[in-house]
């Protein structure tokens, strides 16, 4: 018996000692702004339900891209009154719609994130809520009236009504937003937001919410992407990158005609004035775009996305894909519902948009490196150098065989084509497939 008493006490003692469950501690830290390449997950094009695990399923894929930050849309319990199934209309701040998954199916994707290197930010609509919020019966006085001030009103000038415009006058909302938004960053542990409308809400909130995130996620370095183009964002508001909808605007313009050369001077517009270290995020296509139409339609075909990917991410960095772009997509996607993506179509142009991240992670010149670009009508011409590093990037925008001017510099020289590993003397002038392009080293 008293063998039998002391077995079991070693058992016990034992037992209580082994942890219940492993926890792994990952070391993360989030990429200098100038060095990201992020991927935008919405959840309704991987799983009618339970999608964040299904988007942790994949994250080998989607790692292997090349990408080091995932931006996540909002996976927050959507509002019934008035509503459209909008992910942007929130009911609570702090949950997740089981539509999605869990809180801890969300932890688990941060987890996987860190564990492959890459940081994880989430989607913040701090413009608006739905009209079933529980602060519009609690807390009417946090939402803007109309001129005679008794009716709660829809953004303006947009006329969403699927939701109700947010008084930033008021200063117990605001408290209640950053304590709102402290959670993700204590509790759950992201790495930052991408900011919702952020031009639609004052500079100076950003600036005292930015300043406390950052206060709150302590020695882990938080990114904040603006979905803005103001200067202020930057100079106020305190945020890392904003977005390059003028760029966007200006390549659109470009395929349909404008002479290439316009590109370079939207590049110069965007990045004149901005303050040393910001970013803006370069994109060929978003959820926003994406309803209307994909890049191999919105550029002529795949050969003419790729063209026009090229032509975004190289000049100034910022890099940008959204989840389905990388396997040519054709449709619309409308994100107020579930739209299925084969993964497995067009495996050629996954592995192209992996070897033009490959070449962005590999070369700092590429990303970040000085400009030099040369005027042309239908191609696109501009050098990046960094240190040692010098390349020489032509894209024909046109879906037909063009010849341009090779640079002053350029001429007579032995040159390797980064992505296709081939050599290339250039002589004075140089002739491109239709939507082709060379990245010269």
């Amino acid at each position: 018996m008293k063998k039998l008493i002391l077995f079991i006490s070693i058992v016990v003692a034992v037992t209580a000692c082994k942890p219940t469950k492993e926890t792994k501690q990952v070391a993360f830290e989030m990429p200098a702004v100038e060095d990201i390449a992020m991927y935008q997950v919405n959840p309704r094009v991987f799983a009618p339900s339970n999608s964040l695990n299904a988007v942790a399923e994949r994250i080998d894929s989607i790692h292997d891209l090349g990408v080091n930050v995932m931006w996540v849309m909002p996976i927050y319990p959507i509002g019934t009154e008035k509503g459209k199934n909008s992910p942007y209309c929130i009911r609570d701040y702090k949950a997740i719609a089981p539509e999605f998954g869990s809180i801890d199916d969300f932890k688990h994707l941060t987890e996987v994130c860190h564990e492959h290197g890459m940081g994880m930010i989430l989607d913040w609509v701090a413009n608006h809520t739905a009209w079933d919020h529980p602060w519009v019966k609690e807390h009417p006085e946090w939402y803007t009236r109309d001129e005679k001030a008794d009716t709660i009103i829809c953004p303006q000038p947009w006329n969403w009504e699927d939701v109700a415009d947010l008084n930033y006058d008021n200063k117990d909302m605001r408290r209640a937003m950053i304590d709102a938004m402290k959670f993700w960053i204590v509790e759950v542990g992201i790495d930052g937001f991408r900011c919702d409308v952020a031009d639609g809400v004052p500079a100076d909130f950003w600036k005292e919410a930015i300043d406390e995130l950052r206060q709150a996620a302590g020695d882990r370095k938080i990114v904040m992407l603006a979905e803005g183009k103001n200067v202020d964002n930057f100079t106020v508001g305190g945020f890392d990158m904003n977005y390059g909808w003028d760029y966007k605007d200006e390549l659109v313009k470009v395929w349909k005609g404008a002479p290439a050369s316009d590109l370079i001077k939207a590049d110069s517009a965007e990045y004149t004035n901005l303050p040393a270290g910001r970013v803006k995020l370069r994109f060929t296509t978003n959820h926003d775009h994406s309803t209307e139409m994909t890049p191999c339609v919105q550029f002529t075909n795949d050969r003419g996305a790729m063209a026009a990917y090229v032509a975004s991410i190289f000049p100034h960095g910022g890099a940008l894909i959204y989840g389905s772009q990388e396997v040519g997509f054709p449709e619309p996607i409308n994100f107020f519902k579930y739209v299925p993506v084969n993964w497995t179509a067009k495996p050629e142009i996954y592995k192209e948009y992996k070897a033009l991240i490959a070449l962005y992670n590999e070369h700092p010149a590429l990303r970040k490196g000085t400009m030099k670009a040369w005027p042309d009508k239908d191609v696109l011409v501009f050098e990046k150098k960094d240190g040692d590093e010098q390349f020489l990037i032509m894209v024909n925008v046109r879906n037909e065989q063009k010849t341009a001017q090779v640079p002053e510099g350029w001429t007579g020289r032995e040159t390797k084509d980064q992505t296709s590993g081939k050599d290339v003397k250039l002589d004075t002038t140089l002739t491109l497939e239709p939507f082709e392009y060379l990245i010269l080293k």
